[in-house]
């Protein structure tokens, strides 16, 4: 089984997601810039940086704040989500069971597949790290998937963006594929994904397949 995270492997929306918390952090009167946000949080739980927000700065964030934000970032994907590059063409060929499993809440991972024509692939094995105890980089996600596919974690081949997400599929024991062809990919995530565990690093969907078939030996 492949599992795919969302945010910044299936859509391109990490540029997208960051500009709308840090706008909401400003206005809120938390001086937290796009750049911030992406550095500390990518690849983790709305609610996980909340809170290390409020930790770090010993003060609360509105009551309604992470409602607002929500609200937020599906209206900003309704109007500028685009799918990462050459994804349909790499999810028409991909052989076998494939699911995904994001950070986001579910809402959200539904908003940002139908807007762009991806749910197809995957409706109705979504699923969101709301549902498990921890986030990432916790494996609890990834091993509830597992459970609920009935799949062994070492069957498992997931495909993350971020370093917190690859160290989730090492934890669980499954093989990370890094994926780094992301708008918001910087020079040095190949490097970050591999010390985190990533087994592979591509940069191009269409290179999805022929990395899989290696990596199952099939």
């Amino acid at each position: 089984m492949v599992i795919f995270d969302c945010n910044g492997v299936l859509v391109d929306s990490e540029p997208l997601a960051t500009s709308v918390a840090a706008q909401e952090f400003m206005r809120a009167g938390f001086p937290i810039t796009p750049d911030i946000v992406a550095r500390y949080f990518t690849g983790r739980r709305p609610a996980d940086m909340f809170a290390e927000v409020e930790a770090v700065s010993r003060r609360k964030l509105p009551e309604n704040f992470a409602a607002t934000v929500a609200a937020a970032t599906l209206r900003r994907f309704r109007e500028q989500l685009r799918a990462t590059p050459h994804m349909a063409y790499a999810l028409s060929w991909l052989r076998g069971p494939k699911c995904v499993a994001s950070s986001s809440s579910l809402d959200r991972i539904k908003v940002s597949l139908e807007t762009t024509d991806l749910a197809r692939f995957f409706e109705p094995y979504l699923f969101s790290a709301n549902d498990v105890p921890r986030g990432k980089p916790a494996p609890d996600l990834l091993l509830h998937v597992a459970a609920k596919m009935r799949v062994a974690p070492s069957a498992c081949i997931v495909v993350e963006d971020s370093p917190v997400g690859v160290a989730a599929a090492a934890a669980a024991g499954m093989t990370p594929i890094g994926f780094i062809g992301g708008s918001h990919a910087g020079t040095q995530l190949g490097e970050h994904l591999k010390r985190a565990g990533a087994r592979v690093v591509i940069s191009d969907m269409r290179a999805l397949k022929g990395t899989v078939i290696d990596l199952r030996g099939w």
